[in-house]
């Protein structure tokens, strides 16, 4: 017997007639009329192959199966009922529930632990993960619910997915102290000139530096690729190659000792970071609890 093929008022009926023991009063309870809960009746036999109840004088007793089924169904529609009346409502010291970031590995800095404090204070029962942005599913994954919020920069996504601005910063390039070719006159010749380290989380492509500099007819030698700021930076310290990224990461994600920061020698489009979740989450209770404690602990 599959759940499918059952439409599930019949546990209802079912519920009803097991605890007053009678089909009139059961009808009383349901608000339904005594022809239609007889008629209910007929069709969960029919489904189940077993005649459910019996009738002794004005008492309607359980058969064996009945009995056998009478717990699970009263749970079940104890625990629907319970779900139905906390929609619209979330209580954060109470709930159980699993949220879920997407962003870069470093970013985490920027949030997690404050948001991590504030869940231990005031939602001891909710569970925190960052896992990596996927930026081709990322949409679907919102959709979903597989994710509950993603940090990054700006992407091209629909109208489904919300968006709030939460920062733009300034690009910056990162060298180590008495690199041969940075002096006062640092200036985009000398900067092309130099080789590079990319930070990127695909696995082939330009960054969006890059595409910014070959809008200008400018390109770039990039020598390593790697996923993190942090690498990045220690490649710089210990090396010739130049890194670029935002100020702001350089500031959160770099505290290398031997680096020195500076001014981009041309001047391109700030990096936009954003908070993305999809429009359903919108009214949910829950999503704007969480959606709120993330947005403070970005701006702590």
């Amino acid at each position: 017997m599959q759940l499918s093929r059952i439409d599930l008022n019949l546990f209802a009926v079912f519920d009803a007639i097991y605890r007053e023991r009678g089909i009139t009063a059961a009808a009383r309870q349901l608000h339904l009329s005594q022809p239609a809960v007889s008629h209910a009746l007929a069709r969960l036999r029919e489904l189940l192959g077993d005649p459910l109840f019996e009738r002794q004088g004005n008492v309607m007793t359980p058969t064996p199966m009945a009995r056998s089924l009478a717990g699970t169904v009263r749970s079940s529609l104890g625990g629907l009922d319970q779900a139905l009346r906390q929609v619209g409502q979330f209580d954060p010291a109470s709930s159980q529930r699993l949220f879920k970031v997407a962003t870069s590995g470093s970013a985490e800095l920027s949030f997690l632990p404050d948001l991590a404090e504030r869940v231990a204070r005031e939602a001891p029962g909710i569970r925190l993960a960052t896992v990596r942005a996927d930026r081709g599913n990322l949409e679907e994954d919102l959709r979903s619910g597989e994710l509950d919020l993603a940090l990054d920069i700006g992407l091209p996504l629909t109208a489904e997915i919300r968006r709030q601005q939460i920062g733009a910063s300034e690009l910056v390039v990162l060298a180590r102290i008495g690199h041969p070719a940075i002096g006062p006159g640092f200036d985009m010749e000398a900067y092309l000139a130099q080789e590079h380290v990319l930070v990127t989380g695909r696995r082939r492509g330009v960054g969006l530096e890059d595409v910014a500099l070959g809008r200008l007819g400018m390109r770039r030698r990039i020598r390593v690729r790697c996923q993190r700021h942090g690498a990045a930076s220690a490649i710089v310290a210990r090396t010739d190659l130049l890194a670029t990224m935002s100020r702001s990461q350089a500031e959160l994600d770099n505290a290398q000792a031997g680096i020195q920061v500076l001014a981009l020698p041309v001047a391109l489009p700030a990096l936009e970071t954003f908070v993305y979740w999809h429009a359903t989450a919108d009214a949910d209770p829950a999503s704007q609890w969480f959606r709120g404690a993330f947005l403070e602990a970005l701006q702590g």
